[in-house]
């Protein structure tokens, strides 16, 4: 017989959780990514080798909503070479050195004409920043804002050896059967380059949460979606609108590996049971943590949130996007994703996933007055017994909210305990036949 989830001890760091996303992270990192091209395919195929990946090809000029999937990206190499034919700049030193989506180019130019072309950071003069132009051809690289000040007047030339055609755009898929056809939605974008905490953290750590739901009893089938930012989930939504009303819970994830605490932004509803879950979560892991109103901003929890679909989907990040100076930056890198991050994160998503599985709306079936709990064998005789075998305090708060109005995340909230006791005393008194 399969285990359920709540059978299953809680995630700790024992086992070595954060050491092996930290790996995860760190053969992520180097790839070239971008909405479209063999970049994406590459990480998605590392994946398939730890989860049921089916990678997903929609045709290129595909018309997705108000959309239309674009040409596929690829690039082989990209270079700056100043007058002694030295190479100043270089993308097999760094994938963001490259315009991402930069159309093929290879000419000689001075320095004057070169510089719209170069992109810098001239407050964080050693970083290169991350820049794309997907939807506007044109070229480009970027540079520390040191490099470009050494460039000496004279001639240079550069070289862009990409393709724009037609191709592709993938995504990846895994679905996780559930008893029911209700889904939970798990979404996290696979575009980026190298940026290890915006981009490949929640890779990492949503290919985890795969790996240790797979093969466990679970209540609602779980879909993950390994998308390219804007373009796939529009894309996925477009191809799938005749299922998104199974969809019941949602999570966008992203910056998942920083130092920061743990931030949770709700979905547009705002009051979705996803939003009170991940609420209740972060309010008993600790202090350190901020939830967030929604705004249409952000990730794709702003497609699947959008007033014609408007899914309970929420976004859950350690520091947003944006907020951390490494953002979107070459210092995003595998110094600034800790091991003990990661383990965090995913061991608060595995208890934002174990409530949803447990939380339930029950009638006690013996309402009037206080059923008698000690000949039920649900604690000891004793009045203020310590050793009893049930929390008390648990026991009395299910029996008495359970009214078919409040659900047991609920009944947690008003009685500031945590979920696993409420969940666990429900079980407890159903086991007894006091609820149904």
């Amino acid at each position: 017989m399969s285990t359920r989830l709540d059978e299953v001890p809680p995630l700790t760091d024992a086992d070595g959780a954060g050491g092996a996303l930290h790996r995860l992270v760190a053969e992520l990192y180097p790839i070239c990514r971008s909405i479209t091209g063999e970049g994406v395919r590459t990480t998605l195929r590392r994946l398939q080798q730890l989860i049921p990946l089916e990678l997903v090809e929609v045709p290129s000029g595909t018309p997705v909503l108000d959309w239309e999937v674009p040409p596929e990206w690829n690039v082989r190499e990209a270079w700056i070479a100043n007058s002694r034919g030295e190479r100043v700049v270089d993308f097999r030193h760094h994938t963001l050195h490259v315009l991402n989506y930069s159309v093929p180019v290879r000419r000689r130019l001075s320095l004057a004409e070169l510089r719209p072309h170069l992109h810098t950071l001239p407050d964080r003069p050693d970083w290169i920043p991350y820049r794309t132009s997907y939807y506007r051809p044109t070229w480009g690289f970027c540079l520390t804002h040191r490099q470009l000040e050494s460039l000496p007047e004279g001639e240079y030339e550069v070289c862009i050896d990409s393709t724009l055609a037609p191709g592709h755009l993938t995504y990846g898929e895994c679905v996780l059967p559930g008893q029911t056809p209700d889904e939970v939605l798990l979404s996290c974008h696979c575009c980026h380059p190298s940026l290890a905490n915006d981009n490949c953290s929640a890779l990492a750590v949503a290919t985890a949460l795969a790996a240790r739901l797979r093969g466990l009893k679970l209540r609602y089938t779980y879909r993950f979606l390994f998308i390219p930012g804007t373009i796939g989930s529009i894309t996925w939504l477009a191809r799938n609108r005749q299922r998104v009303d199974r969809i019941r819970h949602g999570l966008v994830l992203s910056c998942l590996g920083d130092p920061g605490g743990m931030t949770y932004k709700r979905s547009r509803r705002g009051d979705a049971e996803v939003d009170r879950a991940a609420a209740h979560v972060l309010r008993q892991a600790g202090p350190a943590h901020a939830i967030l109103d929604f705004v249409p901003y952000g990730y794709d929890e702003r497609q699947y949130c959008s007033p014609g679909f408007n899914l309970p989907v929420g976004c859950l990040t350690r520091t947003p996007n944006g907020r951390f100076p490494e953002y979107h930056t070459s210092a995003d890198n595998l110094d600034l994703v800790r091991p003990e991050a990661l383990a965090d994160s995913l061991a608060r998503l595995v208890d934002i996933v174990r409530v949803l599985e447990a939380n339930r709306v029950y009638v006690n079936k013996s309402p009037y007055g206080e059923p008698r709990l000690g000949p039920r064998g649900l604690y000891g005789s004793t009045g203020g017994d310590k050793g009893a075998v049930f929390d008390e305090m648990a026991l009395l708060w299910v029996l008495n909210l359970s009214d078919g109005r409040h659900d047991l995340l609920a009944i947690a909230d008003r009685a500031g305990l945590p979920f696993e006791k409420i969940a666990a005393a429900a079980r407890a008194l159903v086991s007894a036949g006091l609820l149904a």
